[in-house]
Parts: C-alpha cells; structure tokens; sequence
C-alpha cells in the first residue's frame, strides 16, 4: 500500500480587516482525522497556519514549496491530501485584450502572494500515473480552484453563464460591466453577517454541526478592493490599482510569486517591446506602470535581472495569460470545494465561541457519524444536505474524472 502525505494550511489573518476565525480550529481537527481515521503518521503531515510568528507563516512561497515536495516525493499507489482554509479571491483580466475577460480564482496567502487556478493545475499535472491527489479548499470562489477538472457536483457560476457570455461580451467589449456587477456583489457581502440559525429541533448531530444561537457567520471571500488594501499594507506600495496588480505581485514576490503571473509579465514584456522605444500608443496606457517600471531598469542596465523570472517562463500563446485560461484538466486530482465559482464560504463562531468553516466542520460531522467507506460523492452530497439544512446557501462541489467519483475520500 502507499504512502499517505499530506499538506494542511489554515490562515486567519491575525490582526487584518479581512481577519477569520475557523481556519486554525479545521487545520487542527484535520490533522487529527487525518491521523486516528487515515492513518497518516505524524512525520507525513505538514502544517502552515499564521497562529502565531514562532514557525513557518503560510506565505505564497511556503506553500508552494510545501506542495511542490508533496508532489515532488510522491510515488505511485501514494495518496496525497492538501486542505486549505482561508481566504479566496477572483482576479479579473489585465492584459488589456478585449477577449480576455474571465477571472483568476486564487486562494490568499498570509503575505498575499496569490496562487492560481492554473498553478494547481499545473500542480496536478506533475502528479505521477497511480497517485490519487485530493484537494479540499475551504474558501470562497473554490469552485475553479482546479482549472477545467470536469463538474462532477456543481451547478457553477461558469455553466449557468455560458449562454448569456457572448451578450456580455458584446455589451462590455473586455467583460469589465460583469466585472463591475461582481465587484460591487463581493463588497456588500463581505460586510453580511448571517443572523440567528432558523433551525429549531435538529437532532443532536444537526446541532454539532452548526452556528447555533447568537453564533455569527463571515464569508471567506476577500473583495479585490480589500486585497488591493490588505497589500499596500504589505508591500508599503500606495499606487497599486485594478489593472496593476500582477505587476506588484510580479515586483514584490519576483520569483516566488505564481507562476501564471510570471508569464503574464513576459507577455507584457513582449508587448512592450513591439511598440518601440517611442510610439507605445494605447499599450503604454495599457500598461503605462509596466513600461516606467521596464524602462527604469533599462536605463539602470539591469532589464535581464530584474525581469529573469517571467524571461524564463515558456509561453506558446499569449491566450496562456488570460484570466480564466481554458486547458486540459488532469485525471488524478480531485477538487472538493467549499462552495461554487460564484458564491462565498461561511466562517462560523457559534454562541460557545467555537469556530469553524462551515464544510470543513460538515466534513468531520460527516466522517464521525459513519465509520466506513465514504465517496468523494456521498461526502459532497451530505455536506450539501447538511449546509442546507443550516441555513447556508453555499454549495460545495466535486470536480474530478469519472473514475474518481466513487473513490472513497482520501484513502
């Protein structure tokens, strides 16, 4: 039998306005499921939470070096686990391009330094033939977070928007009046608070499971005004704006941030440089931070340097860059997400002040209440029933292939 590894990754956010409360206590109720259910040893489980300075932070770099190893030492017949809980967030095109117009769904590290949809993609894809790689993302948006993996459960945003996304298109040219719809969605509900559960004489299992009495609920989704926000505070950066974010990312994180971001940059490098020295035109208002960014280190004579992460990067195509990239989606991941492309994931605190995202906590219920084997399938369809019954409009799903249905969850 394989090797069981597993990466688990809980962000509070300590001390910010986007600051949660669960995540830590589902980091912490998994590890140890993961260990009396699964039988994963001690040694095989790593852990990142920002509880406080003392150990690793779950910054962008660290997590993705942490899941670059669980992938990296993976053999076939392994099973291998990451569960996040956290912040999620959407980042809109940028190139500029009028058919570039879908969105990045990312999770958010502590330091801000996002990962992509098309990272675990790309993550996915390295997964050696035999090994079973399950994804549990307990944050808003989560439902793209494996870019194309095939809808098993869902209901998404993406399908219930394909025949009206031509119309849009028309009306917008680049998309940006859906985006400004959405934006202007995610700022009234960061500031929703759900109020009393309406739920009564649930038996004792139901009541475990949820935000009872006075207990009240935060979304985990981070509206991009507040991530524009939250890194100024990080980065010390005050210009930063919609339509300049992956270049800050790119200049503060520079190797270690995503790589989609470090090709959207060489793109934008190459961009650059097909308009010339002098007549730019419409690309430097395109672009207008890239191209003083470009020519300060021209002129500095360290253009290679500074700019080696993204000239490295192999880009066959600029659509590659597009936010919502179309591509290929691998067989051996599988994606339990915490609620849809367009919805929002519930932070709970109950009256007794225990916190708790709402699937990750449906999840252990669930695994509590049945000591055999549960399916990816049964799993999601239970935690569905379950956040019903609660209240809870989100609604979690299942991406993966066929074959992968059925499997019994995690091992």
């Amino acid at each position: 039998m394989g090797r069981k590894l597993a990466l688990l990754v809980g962000i509070n956010y300590p001390g910010t306005k986007a600051e949660l409360k669960g995540c830590h206590n589902d980091v912490d109720r998994m590890h140890k499921c993961l260990v009396d259910r699964f039988g994963f040893d001690e040694e095989d489980i790593t852990v990142l939470v920002d509880r406080d300075s003392s150990g690793p932070q779950p910054t962008g770099a660290n997590i993705r070096h942490a899941l670059a190893k669980l992938v990296g030492d993976a053999r076939p017949g392994d099973f291998l686990f990451f569960h996040y809980s956290g912040h999620g967030t959407r980042l809109p095109a940028e190139t500029g391009q009028d058919d570039d117009t879908g969105y990045d769904e990312c999770i958010v590290p502590s330091d801000m330094n996002l990962i992509t949809d098309q990272d675990f993609r790309d993550l996915v894809m390295k997964v050696p033939d035999g090994c079973i790689f399950t994804i549990v993302s307990d944050s808003c948006h989560s439902g793209g977070l494996l870019d194309q993996a095939k809808e098993q459960i869902g209901n998404s945003y993406q399908t219930q928007t394909q025949s009206r996304e031509p119309e849009e298109r028309s009306e917008s040219g680049s998309g940006f009046r859906s985006f400004l719809k959405e934006t202007a969605r995610d700022v009234f509900e960061t500031h929703v608070r759900h109020g009393r559960s309406q739920h009564g004489g649930e038996d004792q299992d139901e009541a475990d499971e949820q935000p009872t009495g006075d207990g009240q609920t935060k979304n985990r989704s981070l509206p991009l005004s507040t991530f524009i926000e939250m890194l100024k505070d990080q980065t010390g950066k005050d210009d930063i704006e919609e339509g300049s974010i992956r270049l800050t990312l790119f200049n503060v994180f520079g190797e270690d941030s995503s790589p989609k971001i470090k090709k959207f940059m060489k793109v934008m490098l190459g961009k650059f440089h097909e308009g010339g020295s002098g007549e730019q035109g419409g690309l430097m208002g395109m672009v207008g931070a890239l191209a003083h960014e470009f020519l300060k280190a021209k002129l500095e004579g360290n253009e290679e340097e500074t700019f080696k992460p993204a000239l490295e990067q192999n880009v066959d195509s600029v659509d590659e860059v597009y936010a919502g990239t179309k591509s290929w989606a691998p067989n051996n991941g599988i994606l339990i997400s915490g609620c849809q492309t367009n919805q929002t994931s519930a932070d709970a605190t109950t009256a007794q002040g225990s916190s708790f995202g709402a699937l990750s906590n449906a999840i252990q219920t669930i695994l509590a209440g049945k000591h055999g084997k549960v399916t990816n399938k049964d799993l999601v369809m239970k935690a569905r029933e379950s956040l019903a019954k609660q209240g809870y409009t989100q609604q979690p799903g299942l991406y993966c292939s066929d074959e992968n249905v059925h499997v019994a969850f995690i091992c």
